[in-house]
């Protein structure tokens, strides 16, 4: 490696190399704890999900901003509180077998990671309106529920804002910048908000996006890989860490 590169920072370099999107991909209910463990038996040990909170502040697991597409519920998530959600079934869209499970807390996210050890990478997925907020909460939540020992979650975020306001409230948190499309000055940015990586959309990396991640001291992780073909390519190239529905262990 040239003088002038710089390796990935040590927390990145710590975590295993395949990383499960949502929990245990398309195996398991997204963002459920029931995903969690099912990712477990798999044999992953690193996670991936969104974290946005309730009308009443409580961080919990949800990708999208209405509920719809994998809760019982209907609407928007903005309008529902904890009480609300914690009575949805997130399961049986995924199947039968996954009938009745809840939507899950971080808190309960949090307790299964101390238990096991996990790695585990909160995708900070802030309802419109709530980035700073989204990201001060999550970020404190964080500092409250993971035990010392236990790997800290990295922080990751399409939205500036949530990750600043991350680095604010924790800033030992590592954090990383999300992209699908490479903006300009996006490495700069990364930078800026002071994070140890960026997680691109896979397409998106090529060797030269590679040599200026690695130029800045910054680890590349790409999402969402499901091919063993372009998983192989890009291990190849030198990526860190893949996000998976179907690969890995």
């Amino acid at each position: 490696m040239p003088s002038s590169e710089r390796s990935p920072s040590t927390a990145a370099a710590a975590w295993p190399r395949w990383i499960a999107h949502r929990g245990a991909g398309r195996r398991a209910p997204e963002n459920t704890l029931a995903a969690f463990r099912h990712g477990w038996q798999l044999g992953y040990r690193a996670f991936e999900c969104d974290v946005k909170l309730s009308a009443d502040g409580e961080p919990y697991l949800l990708h999208d901003d209405t509920l719809e597409r994998t809760t019982s519920g209907r609407g928007p998530a903005a309008a529902a509180d904890w009480a609300s959600l914690s009575r949805l079934d997130a399961g049986t869209w995924c199947g039968p077998g996954w009938a009745g499970e809840p939507p899950a807390r971080l808190a309960a996210l949090a307790a299964f990671a101390n238990a096991e050890g996990l790695h585990v990478n909160l995708e900070l997925k802030p309802l419109p309106g709530q980035a700073e907020a989204t990201g001060q909460a999550v970020a404190d939540a964080v500092r409250r529920l993971w035990q010392p020992g236990t790997p800290p979650p990295w922080l990751s975020s399409f939205q500036p804002a949530a990750l600043a306001a991350a680095a604010a409230a924790a800033p030992e948190l590592p954090r990383a910048l999300l992209l699908d499309a490479l903006t300009p000055g996006w490495m700069d940015q990364a930078q800026a908000l002071g994070c140890q990586g960026a997680v691109l959309n896979h397409r998106l990396v090529d060797a030269e996006v590679l040599r200026g991640l690695r130029a800045r001291g910054l680890a590349c992780w790409v999402y969402t890989v499901n091919e063993a073909d372009r998983a192989d390519a890009l291990w190849a190239l030198g990526v860190d860490r893949i996000i998976t529905d179907t690969l890995g262990p």
